[in-house]
């Protein structure tokens, strides 16, 4: 009962930033599972690469709507990473690519989301 309390109160004190944070940290995750995965467990990597395209690419319509509050460049930039993810993750399907470039894409914007980030800036 007092873990679920808990649970409760995390969530309503957790900013959109913090749970953006989040999110990628799990997505990340499973991308580097998927990575370490045996070629043959295609269902992990499809999974993994899957869920990272859903995320960039619900991103992607954020920033495409002309009422979002971030700068135009900001947004674009955005827009572009989504497509290059949706691009690189249909190569890595077809054995062309790896996931290391979409790893790096993910830390860094984890980067730019983590606390001592926000702190600074």
């Amino acid at each position: 009962m007092s873990l679920q309390a808990y649970s409760k109160a995390a969530a309503r004190t957790e900013t959109p930033r913090e749970m953006e944070y989040r999110l990628f940290g799990q997505v990340t995750r499973a991308l580097m599972h998927a990575a370490e995965a045996d070629p043959s467990d295609v269902a992990t990597r499809i999974d993994a690469l899957d869920w990272n395209r859903r995320v960039w690419s619900a991103l992607a319509t954020d920033c495409s709507d002309p009422g979002n509050a971030m700068g135009e460049a900001l947004r674009a930039q955005i827009i572009s990473i989504s497509l290059f993810v949706s691009r690189h993750s249909s190569e890595i399907m077809r054995g062309e690519e790896d996931f290391e470039p979409l790893i790096d894409i993910n830390r860094m914007i984890m980067q730019g989301l983590a606390p001592q980030a926000s702190e600074a800036a």
